[in-house]
């Protein structure tokens, strides 16, 4: 199963503040773990909202809203993309981030092709399975 990692925006996060020395050798320990263990498959920081847009779509024709978003907890600071077994697994390792008091994490499941049911129809997933291949070239 696969699941993403969502890393919630913090005050520091979106006023900017990169992470210390300290704190990045930690979290580089602990991303070494994840790929040893076969389960991270991805994971990229995110600049502070005040570096992004948004596109509102609406009636006509979409919006862009620059940034900054808030508030910053419900904003996202990063993620990582995990291989794993379970939801459980996920929630495990997902406890062992070294993240200080205050910062949350959230885990959600990526749809499969199950969840979609009788609308992924046969051409849909060869579609799918095409466009997979194109982007693995």
């Amino acid at each position: 199963m696969k699941v993403m990692v969502i890393v919630k925006a913090s005050a520091d996060s979106e006023a900017g503040r990169m992470p210390s020395a300290a704190e990045l050798t930690a979290m580089g320990a602990y991303n070494e773990q994840l790929v040893a263990a076969g389960i991270m498959l991805a994971g990229e920081g995110l600049h502070a909202t005040a570096r992004g847009h948004r596109i509102q779509f609406g009636d006509g024709a979409p919006a862009v809203q620059p940034g900054p978003f808030g508030p910053a907890e419900q904003q996202i600071a990063g993620f990582w993309l995990w291989d794993v077994r379970s939801l459980d697994e996920a929630i495990e390792w997902a406890r062992r981030a070294p993240f200080k008091s205050g910062d949350a994490l959230e885990l959600r499941p990526l749809i499969t092709a199950e969840d979609f049911g009788e609308a992924f129809t046969p051409e849909l997933q060869q579609q799918e399975q095409r466009l997979r291949n194109q982007i693995d070239a």
